[in-house]
């Protein structure tokens, strides 16, 4: 389920695609934010709950609808999020988190997207992440970062909105072989906010180590410092929004507590 994909191309409107029906989920006006030139809207709906793999239930199955006449045509661009290959029990998203527009930089906005499937037999999910750009020119939507993974190993998306990363997204993905830990990558928009991978690296965090932060972030001060923002001596660069008491490093790995 480890799939990356970064992606520079236009997504065309196809004005045949019908709109979906269920409950409405989420909408946002796009138009405003992005300066688009068209009444750009992205609308989620859902339809009924029914019974999982596992005989549990599940939520309805979710429609992204991205148009700019009034969802009479929906962009077929986001319907593949989370395909890995060919279309299975995991392809169509279950779960949203509440869309986001963000901001990389001053003046440069981004439709975060994150979805996640249903649950499998042992409690995994597909999850994938999208970053969406306008492009004023063509005005529509191009995609500037795309990604899926899985949950049952600790592997992570993360967007990261504050701080000297601001704008980056951060990808742990466990390796294959031994001594198993995560292969952790930072892609980084250019002028265009189009994703570039910066940085790739094999994680001094183990599986399984028994350290109760992300990997991400026990990974965090071999991260910053091979991009040239932290070096030892420094205060410690510590997970957003959750207490580290007596933060210290342990085999280069951040440990709290």
């Amino acid at each position: 389920m480890r799939h990356l994909v970064l992606l520079a191309g236009a997504v065309l409107l196809a004005g045949g695609v019908a709109p979906p029906e269920g409950k409405v989920v989420a909408s946002i006006d796009l138009a405003k934010p992005f300066a688009a030139r068209s009444p750009w809207r992205l609308t989620a709906t859902q339809g009924p709950e029914g019974e999982g793999v596992a005989g549990n239930q599940e939520p309805g199955k979710i429609a992204l609808c991205l148009s700019k006449d009034a969802g009479h045509g929906c962009d077929p661009g986001l319907a593949g999020m989370l395909l890995a290959g060919e279309p299975d029990y995991f392809s169509d998203p279950h779960y949203l988190d509440p869309p986001e527009i963000v901001h990389p930089a001053p003046g440069r906005a981004l439709l975060l997207l994150r979805v996640a499937s249903v649950h499998s037999g042992n409690g995994n999910q597909r999850v994938a992440i999208r970053l969406l750009a306008y492009d004023p020119a063509k005005d529509s939507f191009v995609t500037a970062y795309a990604q899926r993974t899985g949950r049952n190993n600790n592997e992570e998306i993360r967007y990261v909105a504050d701080g000297t990363l601001k704008g980056a997204v951060i990808f742990a993905e466990p390796t294959s072989d031994a001594p198993f830990g995560y292969w952790i990558s930072v892609s980084r928009p250019d002028a265009a906010l189009r994703y570039r991978q910066v940085l790739r690296f094999r994680s001094a965090t183990l599986y399984g180590d028994g350290n109760p932060l992300a990997a991400i972030d026990s990974e965090m001060p071999n991260l910053q410092q091979r991009l040239g923002l932290w070096r030892p001596g420094k205060p410690l660069p510590l997970p957003a929004g959750r207490a580290c008491p007596k933060p210290h490093l342990v085999k280069t790995v951040l440990w709290c507590g």
